[in-house]
């Protein structure tokens, strides 16, 4: 693919989202049916790629929380360097075909650890969707396809972190709340 005569720019290979059996392994159902290669009309399901910057990516993600002013620079040097540790940053994006914005985000990170044999562990975390495109089950899609990445990478596990009340619609998934297990958090006010 390319982008004003440059080469597209993805973070991970692509081809890894083709060899998902989704079909065959989804969790949820879809009513009306869509998946992961015709996730609605004018849409698609891909890697995040540099040129998402001029997409609204990080508009998008105003959507769930603060994201601060971050600059072409800042964006390019984040995404090099994740992409510079291939393996372990999945951000899959919904885009919009007609408007070319990103309507749609989830990232999967993948940890590595010593534990179970030097087994990896995968969060899903950012989960978004523009608030004009809700209702189209662009979320559920989202977590659905991440889910089955986690599995597919290798991840020994997938977890994440979510409001009370997502916990229903995250269950749909197959999560569930661990007896003794609990969420912590300790956050640092930037200088």
């Amino acid at each position: 693919m390319s982008t004003n005569g440059f080469e597209e720019c993805h973070l991970f290979d692509p081809q890894i989202l083709h060899d998902l059996e989704f079909e065959d392994q989804k969790c949820a159902s879809y009513k009306p049916e869509i998946n992961l290669t015709d996730p609605g009309e004018g849409l698609k399901i891909r890697p995040l790629c540099i040129s998402d910057f001029d997409k609204g990516y990080l508009s998008l993600l105003t959507h769930l929380t603060k994201v601060g002013d971050i600059s072409r620079e800042q964006f390019e040097e984040r995404f090099q360097l994740m992409k510079s540790q291939p393996n372990l940053y999945y951000t899959v994006v919904v885009e919009d075909t007609f408007t070319h914005q990103v309507v749609g985000s989830a990232t999967l990170v993948k940890e590595m650890h010593f534990i179970r044999q030097c087994a990896s562990r995968g969060r899903i975390e950012d989960v978004v969707v523009n608030s004009s495109y809700q209702g189209k089950q662009l979320g559920k899609l989202l977590v659905d396809v991440l889910t089955l990445l986690s599995k597919k990478v290798g991840c020994y596990k997938v977890s994440l972190e979510c409001l009370d009340k997502m916990v229903p619609f995250y269950s749909k998934f197959g999560y569930a709340k661990e007896e003794g297990q609990n969420y912590m958090c300790r956050r640092y006010i930037p200088k």
